[in-house]
């Protein structure tokens, strides 16, 4: 594969905090954050005009509340590149069966594979050298192997955190240990797009900073962007009457990676 050259244009991020970006805070981006998702989305654009990124995830949802909420618009979007990750806040902070987990997994990503789209599952990292969270290690090894056969039922693509050995270094996240530094961002983000076989710029160890637009540059992309994106969310949001705890997605609709893309 070319240099710059991949399949997709048109990429939809499902999940939590992991996705979200939680631990790599920058504040030109949306929301805040930047996060593994980002940088992916960032290398996925790059020599692609055309491409468009979205990140439905939420900090805190739990596997069912990501496949309820996220499943259905990432649907609508109709994109040919899906990444999910879910369940960890259930294993780590609910002690749920990992078992019955899968079983819900498997439903969600069968509706998203009917898509047609790439499908990109995660395994969940090795917390065994993190003294509170290394408790539930093994429920995670299970769970892992039960997301390996639902990847296997619905052709997704493996990313592989809990064979990710770098993720071992302290360095790797977060002061709170429960998310990925803006080098643990990084360095999954590597792995991302070394399993999807895209060539790329990152470099072990060096995370890449988010580059520069000039103003002109960035008013045009805001102007657009606006008009096709921002105005149409918010008359959806002023119409939907359905009640919520006011926690929205960063970027809720396809968009230039590098352009505002959230209200």
């Amino acid at each position: 594969m070319t240099a710059g050259l991949h399949p997709w244009s048109r990429y939809v991020a499902l999940g939590d905090s992991f996705t979200e970006g939680l631990g790599d805070p920058e504040p030109r981006s949306p929301g805040g954050l930047r996060g593994w998702a980002d940088r992916v989305a960032e290398e996925l654009s790059t020599g692609h005009e055309d491409f468009a990124y979205a990140n439905l995830a939420i900090s805190g949802r739990l596997l069912h509340q990501i496949l309820e909420e996220q499943v259905g618009p990432a649907v609508e979007l109709q994109p040919d590149l899906i990444t999910l990750n879910a369940g960890g806040n259930d294993l780590l902070f609910h002690r749920s069966d990992p078992d019955k987990l899968a079983l819900e997994l498997d439903d969600g990503v069968a509706r998203l594979a009917a898509t047609g789209a790439t499908i990109v599952l995660f395994t969940g990292p090795d917390w065994g050298a993190t003294p509170v969270l290394g408790r539930t290690r093994g429920k995670v090894a299970i769970y892992n192997e039960n997301i390996r056969v639902v990847a296997a039922r619905h052709d997704a693509v493996i990313a592989d955190l809990w064979a990710l050995r770098q993720l071992t270094d302290p360095r790797m996240w977060d002061p709170d240990r429960l998310h990925f530094s803006a080098l643990g961002q990084h360095t999954v983000a590597i792995m991302v797009l070394d399993t999807l076989n895209v060539p790329h710029s990152l470099e072990p160890l060096t995370p890449k900073p988010l580059p520069e637009r000039s103003w002109r540059a960035a008013r045009v992309g805001d102007i657009i962007w606006a008009r096709e994106h921002l105005f149409p969310w918010v008359v959806r949001r002023l119409t939907q009457r359905n009640a919520d705890d006011g926690r929205h997605p960063k970027r809720p609709e396809p968009g230039p990676v590098f352009g505002t893309s959230m209200p």
